[in-house]
């Protein structure tokens, strides 16, 4: 967690259908819609659903808002609040609305009619002046909203329909509360979560970057940035160690060949990459290679590489593998939605019997990583198939062996947990950890997947006691998911104030003068050779530069060194987790900082 002290929260209402929020800003959309149209004759609207945390409404108009626009708007909005005007819902048949819709020559709502299915359609009303094709749910009056809860935020373009190649329109987006008090606490946030921001906090802290030349949603990692993947990295690779992974490597392409047997192919084709084939002939016929979006037929095909005994089994094969997946530039977002991003793959081949011993000793794995990060607030999703989608392959029989062995283990480890169908793999359930951030903002991270339909596909098999040949199950697992994405919640819970063993930078020496530079420089080397990870600020800056340098990199050791410092082979130590320390003898420095990173404290 931050140093940095929390204010205590308002509490903000969940927007589900239930609650009157969803009313207040589905209504307020529509009298934005109306203002809008009132100041704006030409501009048409097309759709305007409420959202979490607020609304918005695509138009299309012949000029482009600005933010004067927007205060206008919002004042327009207020006289029609004011009004009393009463939110009245109407049905009538598709024949009715269609002429309607003709007769305000509106070409975008006859496109939607066009699309609802049911009968009749019901118009809501706001007041006798301005309708739109709506299911609700509404308030009764404007008088139920609140003009001072109600903040319109932002411009941005749309493109209809989401299609690129359809005419591009104008969203406006704005946010409605119950209470001044709300959206005075949902701005507060916001402010919060810019300071957080970890594309913001990324470069400041020399973490990462990304490069036009080299293309959207593929992070540049710098050396700081490097560092902490690398140390994330080791710390699972340790835990998996003891716990008997065997590290594999598996190449970046394959062929295509390959993700239709394991049907990744016929479900996700339009996610993954081009192919790449090497004729028109072979493109048209599906063959050629495809960068890689997952890693699990890799390691099947190294289990498959030799007949295996029971004896073998439980067999964990463990890759920090690099995926790539072909996300709509409009989805990307900084790191927590790339292109390229590391996943700390493994899968593990068992024998029927020895399923839920295993999957049991992943969820541990997975709670020893989070607990280790400081990651607290988190549930456990049940994520299971909808028997009513045909996107699932596999009988029912492995479907419900599979669901079966996640809910015994979430109730023998009385987690608190939730069921969420449909949101299984098309080839088993998972049990997916759901992470609360610092901003009350949910991450899916850890994941944890029973699999009998692969092995399956794929034919595989092991020799079992009695000699004979019989089929083993996988678990695909993850405790970080997206290594990316973590970096991306880790910077944002922590505000880039990480802890010390997971600093890139854990102590920063500060020589006052460059007298003491030779001392200075002997510390640090002394440091590097035990692990710490030092650096000597060699500016030639003042004492009080340096250590605002030092503060703004949030390194959470600062080493003043001065002349009497380097008579008495100490250092005046400043902590960004417990302020001034004094004087203290360089051993007894060094000695705390290896404690505090073995113990994953700090100093």
């Amino acid at each position: 967690m931050s140093n940095s002290e929390q204010p205590d929260k308002i509490h903000l209402p969940r927007t589900s259908e239930s609650e009157p929020i969803k009313k207040i800003r589905h209504t307020t959309s529509h009298v934005m819609a109306m203002a809008v149209q009132k100041l704006f004759p030409k501009a048409q609207v097309t759709i305007g659903p409420w959202i979490e945390n607020g609304f918005y409404y695509d138009f299309d108009s012949p000029e482009p808002f600005t933010e004067k626009d927007l205060k206008a708007i919002k004042k327009e909005m207020v006289r029609i609040i004011n009004r009393k005007l009463p939110v009245t819902r109407e049905e009538v048949s598709r024949e009715e609305a269609q002429r309607r819709i003709e007769a305000i020559a509106e070409p975008y709502k006859l496109e939607i009619l066009n699309d609802i299915e049911t009968e009749p359609i019901t118009i809501y009303h706001v007041g006798d002046q301005w309708w739109d094709l709506c299911a609700g749910p509404h308030v009764d009056n404007t008088a139920d909203l609140n003009p001072e809860a109600i903040e319109l935020e932002s411009v941005a373009g749309a493109y209809w329909r989401g299609d690129e190649t359809k005419a591009q329109l104008q969203r406006i987006y704005g946010t409605a509360w119950e209470t001044p008090e709300q959206l005075a606490e949902y701005k507060r946030r916001k402010e919060e979560a810019l300071r957080r921001d970890h594309r913001k906090l990324g470069r400041e802290l020399g973490l990462f970057i990304f490069a036009d030349p080299v293309g959207p949603g593929l992070p540049l990692w710098t050396p700081k940035g490097t560092v902490l993947r690398s140390l994330l990295e080791d710390f699972l690779k340790q835990e998996q160690i003891k716990r008997g992974y065997l590290p594999v490597v598996t190449p970046h392409i394959s062929r295509v060949d390959l993700f239709k047997i394991s049907g990744h192919w016929q479900k996700y084709k339009e996610d993954m990459f081009p192919m790449m084939a090497e004729s028109e002939e072979d493109k048209a016929n599906e063959i050629g290679f495809v960068m890689k979006p997952m890693n699990c037929p890799f390691h099947i095909q190294i289990y498959k590489s030799e007949l295996r005994s029971y004896r073998e089994l439980p067999m964990r094969l463990a890759e920090f593998g690099t995926v790539y997946r072909y996300e709509q530039s409009g989805e990307l977002g900084g790191l927590t939605r790339v292109r390229g991003f590391t996943v700390d793959d493994s899968h593990l081949f068992v024998t029927p019997e020895q399923l839920d011993a295993e999957f049991l000793s992943v969820v541990d794995l997975t709670l020893t990583v989070f607990k280790s990060l400081q990651l607290k607030n988190f549930r456990v999703r049940l994520s299971f198939r909808d028997p009513t989608s045909d996107k699932y392959i596999g009988s029912d029989e492995s479907w419900d062996k599979a669901e079966g062995a996640i809910r015994r283990a979430v109730e023998t480890l009385g987690m608190n947990y939730f069921e969420g169908i449909g949101e299984a793999a098309f080839y088993g359930p998972k049990l997916d950890f759901i992470f609360q951030d610092a901003l009350d903002r949910e991450w899916q991270l850890g994941t944890v997947q029973i699999d009998y339909n692969l092995p399956e596909r794929f034919e595989l098999e092991y020799v079992a006691e009695d000699g004979t040949r019989k089929r083993p199950v996988m678990i695909h697992r993850a405790p970080f998911g997206s290594l990316d994405r973590l970096i991306g919640i880790l910077i944002e819970e922590y505000a880039g104030d990480f802890p010390l063993w997971l600093s890139p930078v854990q102590i920063r020496l500060l020589p006052v003068t460059e007298e003491q530079m030779a001392f200075t420089q002997r510390v640090a080397t002394q440091m590097r050779s035990v692990g710490i990870r030092v650096e000597v600020d060699a500016s030639g800056e003042r004492l009080g530069k340096m250590i605002r340098n030092a503060e703004k990199q949030k390194i959470p050791v600062m080493a003043v060194v001065g002349a009497k410092e380097v008579e008495a082979e100490a250092l005046s130590i400043r902590t960004r987790a417990s302020g001034e320390l004094g004087s203290v003898p360089v051993a007894e420095v060094t000695e705390k900082i290896k404690d505090a990173i073995a113990h994953f404290g700090n100093f």
